[in-house]
C-alpha cells in the first residue's frame, strides 16, 4: 500500500514548498480568526500571511494585537526555515553532481601510479621485517 520513496533533493523540495503552503494559508485563516479588528478579510489576512513567509512585509497590513503578532512571528521563523532549506537543498543537489562528475573521471588510478604504490609498500614491508627482526634479536 503505502511504500517508502526515496528522498531526493526535488522530493524534498515539494514537500517543503507544499508544507510552507498550508503553513500560510493556515497562518492567514487563523490571524482572520483571531484578530478580525486588523484583517478584515481572509483574502487580506492571506495577502500577509504570504506577505510575512515571504519576508517581504510590504506593511501595508500590520497586526496590532498580540494574537496576530504572535502568528506572525511563527510565519516569520517558517519563511526563514523555508529559505534556509531550499538554498541547502539547492547546494547539497550541485555538489552531489561534482561528485558524480569527479567519480566519473577519476574511477581507475594510472598504472604508474599504481605500480609506484606498490613498490612504495614493497619498501614499507622490508623496513617493517627489518625492524621487526631487530626487536625479536634485542629479546633474545
Amino acid at each position: 500500500m503505502l511504500r517508502r520513496r526515496r528522498l531526493t533533493a526535488r522530493r524534498a523540495a515539494v514537500i517543503i514548498a507544499g508544507y510552507t503552503m498550508v503553513i500560510t494559508v493556515l497562518g492567514g485563516a487563523v490571524a482572520r480568526l483571531l484578530d478580525r479588528h486588523d484583517f478584515h478579510s481572509l483574502g487580506i489576512a492571506i495577502w500577509w500571511a504570504l506577505q510575512t513567509v515571504t519576508t517581504v512585509g510590504y506593511g501595508d497590513i500590520v497586526p496590532t494585537g498580540t494574537s496576530g503578532r504572535i502568528v506572525g512571528g511563527f510565519l516569520m521563523v517558517s519563511g526563514i526555515a523555508f529559505l534556509a532549506v531550499v538554498t541547502a537543498s539547492v547546494t547539497a543537489a550541485l555538489i552531489e553532481m561534482a561528485r558524480g562528475r569527479l567519480r566519473a573521471q577519476t574511477s581507475e588510478p594510472a598504472p604508474e601510479m599504481s605500480e609506484e604504490i606498490i613498490a612504495r609498500l614493497a619498501s614499507l614491508e622490508a623496513r617493517f621485517d627489518k625492524f621487526e627482526a631487530a626487536l625479536r634479536s634485542d629479546r633474545d
